[in-house]
């Protein structure tokens, strides 16, 4: 079968944030977990996503599950923008495709432009106290943390500003037991007129991603944390990572769009 890897949340290669797609056409069910597996962790990149087409007439056009290279997961953005733009861009789909997956269905519709939108439910964002130890754990004082639920698994923590977000230094062995995923350190943009209206980094020590270059996941939680500050239900995020990507998002109540491109980079044949 052949196997793609594509930059996500970007316009460029070698930039946003790499995932595998396997398309497994013709097959009505999931290969073994521990193949699944094995391949995530040959790809060896934060996501590998495997998809199979469903029949017709359903509530979903495609079985969409992910992988990191140690643990499957509940739900990924850039993996799913990925899977839709080989989708698309090889004329196996047209139009809106619609992904049965552990987090329900989730749409992803294609525009002229190239862009991809995704439809995700919106994290559930709880504030709780600063867990002890956190603060050394990051790097930084916390002004602000909230869960984000079980779909997205990670503490959200606010800190002082955008210099702070892109100087940190965590330390991963101790943030691996803050959450069940990782953490999401953001800060308001310090110049908005550069485009972009947030900043974040993600680090996921729990799933062997120590910093996840740009977690479309995270920003069902970042999107209506921030709409609520900055009084606006469209915004665009910058995730801070050495690769770094853009993630316009919108707020529709309980669910969240999340709109990037994607670049098809290596393209091969799977032999195992």
């Amino acid at each position: 079968m052949r196997i793609r890897i594509v930059d996500a949340f970007t316009d460029r290669p070698f930039s946003g944030n790499p995932a595998g797609v396997l398309l497994l056409n013709g097959a009505d069910a999931f290969p073994d977990d521990t193949w699944l597996q094995n391949v995530a962790l040959e790809v060896n990149h934060a996501e590998t996503a495997f998809a199979h087409p469903l029949p017709e007439g359903g509530e979903a056009d495609w079985a969409l599950r992910w992988f990191t290279p140690a643990a499957e997961v509940a739900m990924c953005g850039h993996a799913t923008l990925a899977t839709a733009h080989v989708l698309h861009t090889t004329g196996v789909h047209e139009g809106p495709v619609r992904f049965a997956t552990r987090s329900g269905v989730l749409v992803a519709t294609p525009a002229a432009d190239g862009s991809v939108t995704l439809d995700f439910p919106t994290a559930p964002l709880t504030r709780i106290d600063p867990p002890a130890g956190l603060a050394e754990a990051l790097g930084a004082e916390p002004l602000t943390v909230l869960d984000t639920g079980p779909n997205v698994g990670d503490l959200l923590v606010e800190v002082a500003d955008e210099k702070t977000v892109r100087s940190l230094g965590p330390d991963l062995k101790a943030l691996a037991a803050h959450s069940e995923r990782g953490v999401i350190a953001t800060a308001r943009a310090e110049d908005p007129a550069r485009g972009y209206d947030f900043v974040s980094r993600c680090f996921f020590p729990n799933l062997g991603i120590d910093e996840d270059p740009v977690t479309g996941s995270a920003h069902t939680a970042l999107a209506p944390f921030w709409s609520e500050r900055l009084g606006r239900p469209g915004l665009t995020g910058l995730q801070a990572s050495p690769r770094s990507g853009r993630v316009r998002t919108e707020l529709r109540g309980d669910r969240t769009l999340l709109t990037g491109r994607a670049v098809t980079v290596i393209e091969g044949e799977l032999l195992a």
